[in-house]
């Protein structure tokens, strides 16, 4: 079972996609928002959660206090779900408006004006390095200033090639099978 931790909608249980998508666990999401948070980097922050799945990163930042996100999503029956759970934070009383984007995100980051304080990317495991930076590429002129992404890979997979798309690494952090790179626009 897939829930929002902490914030106004703590608790709120959310739907996750029956298969094609691999949710970042509560454990995981508790210490990343943990992070997050004491840097002060949610609160008011515009987010994009790309490749969203059941959207719960995303989600998980409106209900801490983020003043919109832009959740990406390319498989209809996902973004439908993204959709529902966003409609169950309403319910608990979050009002900070959640877009649902049914795109590719590379196409998606391309055509958009939107600008982000934080970004999650957590691409399904078979997503080439390729494509992660093509990714990158696009989303770097779309970040704010002070901006933080977030990339979730298998631990297996190499980090981030932050320096070719004008980003630089901050730090990582392995849980289990999975290693969160956090970047920053290169200073």
């Amino acid at each position: 079972m897939t829930r929002i931790i902490s914030g106004r909608a703590g608790g709120t249980v959310l739907d996750v996609p029956p298969k094609g998508t691999r949710p970042t666990s509560d454990r995981v999401r508790e210490s990343l928002f943990g992070a997050l948070d004491a840097a002060g980097l949610v609160d008011d922050a515009r987010v994009a959660d790309l490749y969203a799945g059941s959207g719960a990163l995303g989600l998980e930042s409106l209900s801490r206090g983020a003043a919109s996100a832009d959740l990406v999503e390319l498989a209809a029956p996902a973004a439908a779900l993204i959709r529902k759970n966003a409609e169950r934070l309403r319910t608990a009383g979050v009002s900070a408006p959640a877009r649902v984007h049914r795109a590719n995100v590379t196409t998606y980051l391309a055509a958009s004006a939107q600008t982000w304080d934080l970004v999650f990317i957590d691409p399904p495991y078979d997503v080439g390095e390729a494509e992660l930076t093509a990714v990158l590429v696009a989303l770097a002129p779309r970040l704010g200033p002070d901006a933080t992404v977030i990339v979730e890979r298998a631990k297996r997979s190499p980090a981030p090639a932050w320096d070719a798309v004008g980003l630089e690494a901050d730090r990582d952090r392995a849980y289990g099978d999975t290693t969160m790179w956090w970047g920053r626009p290169a200073s």
